[in-house]
């Protein structure tokens, strides 16, 4: 009896570490109405880019002008918006594309 009762400690870490990525992503997703609003009152993000990805998913770049912060976000077809990256330093950039002659 005393080998049933070390495993269960043992199990139910590991069953605890098994779920706690699921609770951490569900923690940074929720209606694309309530994050935009967050970005916008505590961070002063607003829209900076847009595209659409896979399986209708879109993608976001919110960007604040005067403090450089950053947050990219991507939406489900089902409306939640899930937080992917963000940080400091942001610009905007309109880089030309390299040139491509072959005369090089």
């Amino acid at each position: 009896m005393k080998i049933t009762y070390r495993a269960l400690p043992t199990a139910l870490t590991v069953l605890t570490l098994a779920a706690a990525p699921a609770a951490a992503q569900s923690r940074n997703c929720a209606p694309r109405d309530t994050v935009i609003k967050r970005l916008a009152e505590k961070y002063g993000e607003s829209r900076q880019s847009i595209g659409m990805g896979q399986k209708g998913m879109v993608m976001e770049t919110f960007a604040s002008e005067n403090t450089g912060s950053w947050t990219i976000t991507v939406t489900t077809p089902n409306g939640m918006t899930c937080l992917v990256a963000s940080g400091q330093s942001y610009e905007v950039l309109a880089e030309a594309l390299p040139n491509t002659d072959s005369d090089a």
